[in-house]
């Protein structure tokens, strides 16, 4: 049963491509293609589903050895990048859960999109989202769950801003993704730690290894992957980003923020229980950080007005909870809370659109007299601490002003380097001679041996470097008295408006989306 590792993943991605390449080539689209849309990504979640069933069964039976390489993807000296999964444990019965969950949200989305602009969009962006978090938590490799944990991310992004005609969408969106990249630098700087300090990157290497890890080494290394976690799970002072990503559809806020992705950070803490128990500083950081959180959640979630953002808070304050029972050790307990949250929380942001309905002439509690009587307490619940202004204030406004610092030393300074006036270009054009001259090249010599070459591949080159010295000698050195320093101009506006061009969001996020892509 091992091998149902690689499948468990692996449908919801292929109904994912199927679904998004038909709706590329237009082959689904319209209302009469959405059933046959469904109807692939609910077979393949819903197969998935059962395998993640039948994998858990033959764990529970003991008839699973533990692990299942599917081959070896990266060698490099000693670091050998595997694609292998965990097959018993922990592990799989989060997979199981979160495939549960996500064949539900999945079946409610169904009719809930019906008729929406992007309903094929939003099937293809929920199946890989699926696959991803099976992904992360079947995976073996810290690699591979890393690849997991950014696709994940990235599905939020796109889902978040979905109704991307709206800019608030687009703008929260993009504060959220920007957001979770600081927790994707603490992740990736602790797979590199721990390919330094424990030679590998498979998960159970490192937990066997991390025994005999000097206290500091443990310390950096849980660090990393706990700023991992608190970023992913919306801890302090990542908090505010899950408020904004309620942008985005009821069945995609249930599946990323109430039933699977939110959890991805606790679920981090306790698969690495037996690492971080080897560095008491960031158990006390990971009780002091949730605690915190807690706190500041419940607070603010007493002056909230909408359905959304009071579970939005509450979903932060429980997982704050969770945190504290990490740190002090309690890990199954943080194992049993994280479960239960992520069924409770799910149906909860299900059901939020009928809530009106389902809470008819249910009185409201009221708070306690101390905090009704508190103006400044409620101030400063109201504003949410103010802790978006903060990070604006602390964080946002400094990068803003080094981006403004940067584009006016380049419009001012490097846009007037490349239009380089005469004076100048006469200048270069006399050093490079005399630097010629001294070294003996005389490269405009018809007769110099060093300018002929032998055979095709070498006429090729020759012929190559003599047509670069024309257009040299014609159009730099000779044409400086012959009003080139107007093509000089000319030229450098066009490389300016092609540099503009390309420094465009959507191409710079091409660029990043084919860097990753080569890389992986």
């Amino acid at each position: 049963m091992d091998g149902l590792t690689v499948f468990i993943p692996l449908l919801p991605l292929l109904a994912g491509i199927i679904v998004g390449m038909g709706n590329f080539c237009r082959v689904f689209s319209g209302e009469n293609k959405e059933t046959l849309t469904a109807d692939i990504s609910l077979w393949a979640m819903t197969l998935s589903c059962l395998m993640s069933l039948v994998l858990l069964a033959a764990d529970l039976l003991g008839k699973n050895t533990g692990t299942f390489n599917a081959g070896e993807w990266l060698r490099c000296d000693t670091l050998i990048v595997s694609v292998n999964f965990i097959s018993t444990g922990f592990n799989v019965r989060i997979a199981a859960l979160f495939a549960v969950l996500l064949t539900i949200i999945m079946r409610f989305s169904v009719n809930y999109m019906h008729r929406e602009t992007g309903y094929f969009r939003f099937f293809f962006v929920f199946n890989v989202f699926a696959s991803a978090m099976l992904l992360l938590v079947l995976s073996g490799s810290a690699v591979m769950t890393f690849i997991g944990w950014e696709l994940a991310g990235l599905c939020s992004y796109l889902l978040i801003a979905y109704h991307y005609d709206r800019p608030i969408a687009v703008t929260n969106a993009t504060r959220v993704f920007v957001t979770n990249r600081v927790g994707d630098a603490g992740f990736v700087l602790g797979i590199g730690l721990n390919v330094v300090w424990t030679g590998s990157v498979n998960w159970l290497d490192i937990n066997n290894a991390s025994i005999a890890l000097e206290v500091g080494d443990a310390t950096a290394i849980s660090f990393c992957f706990a700023l991992a976690a608190f970023a992913k799970s919306a801890q302090l002072p990542f908090t505010p980003w899950l408020a904004r990503a309620m942008e985005g559809p009821t069945p995609s806020s249930a599946a990323f923020y109430g039933a699977v992705m939110i959890h991805a950070g606790i679920f981090l803490v306790i698969f690495l229980h037996t690492l971080f128990e080897q560095a008491p500083l960031v158990m006390s950081l990971l009780v002091a950080v949730g605690l915190l959180t807690a706190i500041y959640s419940f607070l603010v979630g007493l002056t909230q007005t909408d359905v959304k953002s009071s579970l939005v808070f509450a979903t932060s304050g429980q997982l704050g909870l969770m945190f504290v029972e990490c740190g002090l050790g309690f890990w199954q307990l943080a194992s049993w809370h994280l479960a239960a949250h992520a069924i409770v929380r799910g149906y909860q942001v299900l059901t939020a659109p009928s809530l009106l309905h389902n809470v008819l002439d249910n009185p409201i509690r009221p708070v306690s007299p101390f905090l009704a009587k508190s103006r400044w307490l409620y101030v400063a619940s109201v504003q949410r601490f103010w802790l978006d202004q903060m990070i604006d204030w602390g964080l946002v406004k400094p990068v803003q002003q080094l981006a403004h610092d940067l584009s006016y030393f380049d419009e001012h300074e490097l846009d007037r380097f490349m239009a380089v006036s005469a004076p100048v270009m006469r200048a270069a054009a006399t050093l490079a001679q005399l630097e010629e001259k001294s070294i003996g090249a005389h490269l405009d010599n018809d007769v110099d041996d060093f300018a002929h070459g032998s055979g095709l591949a070498g006429k090729l080159t020759q012929w190559t470097a003599a047509l670069m010295h024309w257009l040299e000698d014609h159009l730099v050195l000779r044409g400086i008295s012959q009003g080139a320093d107007k093509k000089n101009r000319q030229l450098g506006y066009i490389v300016n408006q092609i540099e503009r061009t390309v420094l465009r969001p959507r191409y710079l996020v091409l660029f990043v989306f084919i860097t990753l892509l080569v890389t992986f």
